[in-house]
């Protein structure tokens, strides 16, 4: 009725993806049906470990991060390589962001980002510098064409791309925190979401990348974790603890209590930049504490997911936290952005490595990296969106498929956006893909 097109708008909902309709069971058999396909095997003598893949937005590339300086590509519907980077940095290469369906970035471990061509691979558009450790990962804002990078050295630098020359790109400093892991933008740009070591989630509402955050002027809204009232200033502090691929570890924590109350002497009405900072209820964990390894985020905007490992890494999950919508009274009211919905212990293989997991394109399934394989998990057993099977407590996440097709831990998996594909990772260097089997 029209209470149901009205909530079907607010979603943004069209009748084209309407549960009832057959459209939608016919993917939801897609993925059920999905299966190890072709897989590519790559030599461990030059390249090492995949850490990261990513597919260009037309679906027609996929590249590989590796351990050895190299980055791969490949035509993932014919399995074809095409090509190989073999200097592409000079230490490990972490993650690769396409700006469009012929420009990419990678970032490395030698503390650079590079700037690439697909039309001219023989040599790099640019090199980027102005990190000072690890550079981990890529963001992309595609409306005002600003690159946005993080690294171990707990910097997240903006890059203004509509400057690009031949020696670099302007830039600038745009956040600082220590425990620093991954960092990501909400598909609207609206949000900046930091996870760290210690097991804190920073969440930025409101963002603006034009304006640069040095200590003390953005505005705290509230410390707190995500299931009870208790500020992140009274919770303890993890100590340092080796994590990343190789390892890395950090002194300190995110905040201090100074930091905190300078910025909250800076609190005005509906500021830009203002800053929450939670500790995500994690199962199992409890009083423990966690480390936040791998973070992204619902295509749609809804939630956000997480990777964690327990301090004394006997533990592993996976989990989904809910955007909470909604401004406080005032920004020191108590507030809190993220419910936990659904959740799944992970097999806990291959400590110390990060593994990298991902949404499907229409935010349906779960990839998840399991063992020597993957895992696909769905918020119910028929894969509904999220929205339409929201828990009042939070609940399992619905083990659809897993499969295995590596002979090592597998640390990276992605959803091809355009084809009903999965490509998978593993730390002896192979790449797997995967697509439906009738």
């Amino acid at each position: 009725g029209l209470f149901g097109w009205l909530r079907g708008r607010c979603l943004g909902r069209s009748a084209a993806v309407d549960p009832a309709r057959d459209g939608f069971r016919a993917m939801t058999a897609l993925y059920g049906s999905i299966q190890p396909a072709d897989s590519v095997y790559l030599s461990t003598r030059t390249h090492g470990a995949v850490f990261n893949l990513e597919y260009s937005p037309d679906g027609s590339v996929l590249t590989v991060a590796c351990e050895q300086t190299e980055v791969l590509l490949f035509d993932p519907i014919s399995s074809k390589h095409i090509k190989t980077l073999s200097e592409a940095h000079e230490d490990c290469v972490n993650n690769i962001r396409f700006l469009d369906n012929r420009l990419f970035a990678t970032c490395s471990d030698d503390t650079t980002i590079a700037l690439w061509d697909l039309r001219k691979l023989n040599s790099k558009v640019c090199t980027l510098h102005g990190h000072t450790s690890w550079v981990k990962n890529i963001e992309y804002d595609t409306n005002t064409r600003l690159l946005v990078t993080s690294g171990f050295d707990g910097n997240v630098i903006i890059w203004d791309t509509n400057r690009c020359t031949e020696d670099g790109c302007p830039h600038k400093k745009f956040f600082h925190t220590r425990f620093l892991m991954r960092m990501r933008l909400t598909p609207d740009c609206s949000k900046m979401l930091i996870s760290t070591s210690s097991g804190y989630l920073l969440i930025l509402h409101d963002l603006d990348l034009n304006k640069s955050l040095e200590v003390g002027s953005y505005p705290i809204l509230r410390a707190r974790r995500t299931t009870s009232s208790s500020d992140v200033t009274s919770s303890s502090s993890s100590g340092a603890r080796a994590v990343g691929s190789p390892c890395h570890q950090n002194d300190s924590g995110p905040l201090s209590e100074k930091q905190m109350s300078r910025s909250s002497q800076r609190e005005g009405g509906s500021p830009r930049n203002s800053l929450e900072v939670l500790t995500p209820e994690v199962p199992g964990e409890r009083d423990r504490g966690n480390c936040i390894t791998s973070l992204q985020l619902h295509p749609k905007g809804w939630a956000t997911l997480l990777r964690c490992s327990s301090n004394t890494d006997d533990q592993e999950w996976t989990c989904v936290y809910e955007f909470q919508e909604g401004t406080p009274v005032r920004p020191v009211s108590p507030r809190c952005s993220l419910r936990l919905t659904h959740c799944i212990e992970e097999a806990n293989v291959g400590r110390g490595y990060i593994k990298e997991l991902c949404f499907s394109p229409d935010g349906r399934m779960i990839s998840s990296p399991h063992g020597f394989g993957i895992r696909l998990l769905g918020f119910d057993a028929h894969c509904s969106e999220l929205v339409d099977c929201l828990p009042k407590e939070a609940g399992p996440l619905k083990e659809i498929r897993c499969l295995y097709s590596h002979n090592d831990v597998v640390l990276t998996t992605k959803f091809s956006p355009t084809h009903c594909q999965i490509a998978s990772g593993c730390l002896s260097g192979r790449v797997s893909l995967y697509q439906p089997k009738f």
